[in-house]
């Protein structure tokens, strides 16, 4: 790689007194600063208490985490960075932009910091409040939150914002490198074929966002940053990931697809029956199932084999690039016989005979996965320049679906997801009131206050700056109440499940603890 190109990765947001750099000399240690920052952030060890799917008192079995989860990916994402590493073109990864396995973990450490409590229910929760309640054009995402935290909102020492991240570890979290609505130009959304995540976006409410994209990786006000960061890498085309970044998605893809079945296969939610009639009925009638119209499929939504027709539907409608006949049924024939029929069929009794078996399936394809990963030079608009084998991506898919078949969709975790919800829109609105009456804003929560001065700083800047991505919504009114939103959804995001419940409780005078630890 060229000085000038290496110099540009290894740049700090700020500059930083020599005390404060790494022992030792080269490239690494600079990247090993930023994983270390990462690990010890408190935001990071939040992820200890924040839903992975459901909460550990949920079931008598252990269930993953935000922070388990977190730590699988980054293993993962190390053993696919150094595999790519040792095979690849040195040459082809300069070209693409630069591969470092350190930075791919701590783009891993990071992917889930700005996940809010109780997951993607709280997200969605907190989208809808803050573009329905607030007026936030872009309301709420994982995402986006991940990169406002990590450069503006996380504490490193006195005087200082964010964690001051290099360039490349700070490009390496940008999974959907675009603004929901306002950059680049034109905006993904609008491409003829936009890129992954990029796809209009249609809420919850029905109320139609045109322009928009589902997923994003900057609000307004940090989007400035996330520019200056990515012109440090003219290689990479707009919409596209780095290839650390694309390391780190898919080893998210890769462990969320086994980890979540470890859970539910022990906890018992996961029956053999159900999954195995699934396979075996779209297997033996995947001719009747594909002559079936959209919506005649649609309203046989208990028919053994019809959520895997609309699975291999949608599949060959979005992912037309890589998705494959064949290779879906192959799938659909592997997962069954190594994970239906190896492992669902005998329950887990807790027995080690049980787990061996268990856990032999998962660490053999995690193997399986990493060794089939493969890099592309030129992907096209929906894929990445790091992506598995066909037969792998297929078995990814299918996996990840039964998990959400056969777990997401069930009514007693949809009962408590909704009382989750209800704690959230609670809390918000708790808070909006109590930011709203002047006579006592003062005794909010010291941190929530700060989180409303600087969200302010920061849609000021960006009113006197780039007026354009605020809409010209620049009267101080609208400015106001947009710090609130955010400072609001930025509070609300960084508590754990607990604390949400607590002090939803609280605020509704139903008790609680007076003095939580911590304080505010």
């Amino acid at each position: 790689m060229e000085p000038a190109a290496e110099a540009a990765r290894v740049r700090r947001a700020r500059p930083e007194e020599s005390s404060s750099r790494p022992l030792g000399t080269g490239l690494e240690s600079e990247f090993r600063v930023d994983l270390e920052r990462l690990r010890f952030a408190p935001s990071f060890s939040r992820l200890a208490e924040v839903t992975q799917v459901v909460t550990s008192a949920s079931t008598p079995g252990v269930v993953h985490n935000r922070l388990t989860h977190t730590i699988k990916v980054s293993a993962v994402a190390r053993a696919i960075a150094v595999g790519l590493w040792s095979s690849a073109d040195p040459d082809l990864l300069d070209d693409l932009g630069g591969l470092d396995h350190v930075v791919a973990q701590a783009a891993a450490v990071a992917h889930d910091i700005g996940h809010p409590p109780f997951g993607h229910l709280g997200e969605r929760v907190l989208d809808r409040l803050a573009r329905t309640r607030f007026g936030l054009a872009d309301g709420f995402e994982g995402n986006a939150q991940t990169f406002r935290i990590i450069t503006e909102l996380e504490v490193l020492g006195p005087g200082d914002e964010g964690l001051n991240l290099t360039t490349a570890v700070r490009a390496a979290v940008l999974k959907y490198p675009w603004g929901r609505f306002h950059w680049p130009d034109p905006h993904p959304s609008a491409w003829p074929e936009p890129p992954r995540g990029a796809t209009p976006y249609r809420d919850r409410v029905d109320v139609a966002a045109a322009g928009a994209a589902a997923k994003f990786s900057a609000y307004v006000p940090d989007l400035a940053e996330m520019v200056d960061v990515l012109a440090a890498f003219p290689m990479v085309p707009p919409g596209r990931q780095t290839p650390e970044c694309a390391v780190m998605d898919l080893a998210d893809d890769i462990a969320y697809s086994l980890h979540d079945l470890d859970d539910f296969h022990r906890s018992g939610v996961l029956q053999f029956s159900l999954v195995s009639a699934e396979l075996r009925e779209w297997t033996s009638r995947r001719a009747e199932l594909a002559a079936l119209e959209a919506a005649e499929l649609r309203a046989r939504t208990r028919m053994p084999g019809a959520g895997l027709e609309r699975l291999r539907r949608r599949l060959a409608g979005k992912d037309a690039w890589i998705f494959d006949e064949d290779a879906f049924t192959e799938a659909v024939a592997t997962v069954g016989e190594e994970f239906v029929d190896g492992v669902l069929a005998v329950p887990h009794d807790g027995s080690m005979a049980a787990e061996r078996a268990l856990s032999g399936f998962t660490n053999q394809w995690i193997d399986h996965f990493v060794s089939s990963v493969r890099l592309v030079p030129d992907p096209p608009v929906r894929g990445a320049t790091v992506t598995l084998t066909t037969l792998a991506w297929h078995q990814v898919a299918l996996l990840k679906f039964v998990h959400q078949h056969f777990v997401l969709n069930r009514p007693d975790l949809a009962m408590q997801q909704r009382g989750q919800a209800a704690a959230v829109t609670s809390l918000v609105t708790a808070y909006d009131e109590w930011l709203s009456d002047t006579a006592d804003a003062g005794r909010a929560p010291r941190r929530l206050v700060d989180l409303v001065e600087t969200a302010a700083e920061g849609y000021r800047r960006t009113a006197r700056e780039r007026p354009e991505w605020l809409d010209h919504q620049t009267d101080e009114s609208a400015l106001t109440r947009m710090s609130r939103g955010r400072a609001i959804c930025d509070y609300v995001a960084s508590l754990t499940d607990e604390q949400v419940v607590d002090q939803a409780s609280r605020l509704r005078g139903d008790g609680g603890r007076l003095w939580p630890s911590g304080g505010f």
